[in-house]
């Protein structure tokens, strides 16, 4: 039996000043529905401005919170599939 691979495409976008930075993450399945999810970091005045820093920590904090959106929703789909109530997936 032959399965098909399937690759998702995972978006990030991000809005800085000097003191913040904001991440936006979308994926789009292959059903046609999307993800989305966001983070934010803070630099402390007492930090330097390290803007590659602020990317890493607010991109990991939007794929975290995309993570816990996927989960979520499959386990959803595991519910309505089989008509009961199961065990939450845990990350």
């Amino acid at each position: 039996m032959t399965h098909t691979a399937v690759g998702w495409h995972v978006e990030l976008e991000f809005e800085e000043d000097d003191h913040r930075t904001r991440a936006a993450a979308l994926v789009r399945l292959r059903d046609g529905s999307e993800v989305r999810a966001h983070g934010y970091a803070k630099r402390h005045p007492s930090d330097s401005n390290q803007p590659r820093v602020g990317e890493e920590v607010a991109g990991a904090r939007a794929l975290n919170e995309l993570a816990m959106k996927l989960l979520t929703k499959a386990h959803d789909e595991i519910d309505e599939a089989s008509g009961r109530t199961s065990h939450p997936l845990n990350a």
